[in-house]
């Protein structure tokens, strides 16, 4: 059992520390990265899961690649996952940072640093649009068109209508609790309809 533990936190470091390096362009491209790990390779988070840790990490301050490792390691491991996922993401960034800041003049001026990176923008946005693509699509499959028209919305008031990201995230979190709230009350009517129909059936039958 302690050597599985192990194994867990090794693959979840190594994982998150090769995702790190890789990431360009911003948190939203790990979240690709992260599902192709922990949802296609390794079986150890389902993808409806994973939506949800994806929904909590966005909700959550701070960068979006650092809430996701956080997450996802407390889902794998409890707080020592946490931890081993916080130190896999931190460190690739800390490194490069600190490299590219001493020799920021000469990126800043080099054409061929501009030209490189101009083609990494271009490789993101594909890299987001199927983000986008993904998840989207997992949505749609759950056939909940309450779901559905709350994704469409929000992307709707998000990018035709300007509304900042954060009022959206309030509002759609708002509505996920009442309708959890009604939707709890509306199944302990119907147990309790039940339950007390067996009891006049049992009462009959005595």
């Amino acid at each position: 059992m302690e050597n599985q533990k192990n194994n867990v936190l090794l693959k979840l470091f190594t994982s998150t520390l090769y995702l790190s390096t890789f990431t360009f362009g911003g948190g939203y491209v790990i979240v690709t990265l992260l599902k192709d790990r922990f949802v296609d390779h390794y079986h150890w988070i389902d993808e409806e899961e994973m939506l949800d840790l994806v929904a909590i990490a966005q909700s959550s301050p701070g960068a979006i690649a650092v809430n996701g490792a956080i997450v996802v390691g407390y889902k794998l491991a409890g707080i020592p996952g946490v931890l081993i996922s916080v130190l896999g993401a931190v460190i690739p960034p800390m490194v490069i940072l600190s490299l590219v800041s001493m020799c920021y003049t000469a990126f800043s001026t080099n054409p061929f640093i501009a030209a490189m990176l101009s083609g990494m923008r271009a490789g993101v946005g594909a890299v987001i649009a199927s983000v986008v693509w993904d998840m989207g699509r997992n949505v749609v499959k759950t056939k909940d068109w309450v779901n559905i028209a709350v994704m469409l919305i929000s992307f709707c008031a998000s990018y035709f209508g300007g509304v900042n990201v954060v009022f959206i995230i309030l509002a759609v979190a708002l509505f996920g609790m009442i309708r959890s709230i009604i939707a709890g009350k509306s199944a302990g009517t119907t147990d309790a309809f039940s339950s007390e129909k067996r009891s006049e059936k049992e009462g009959s039958h005595s």
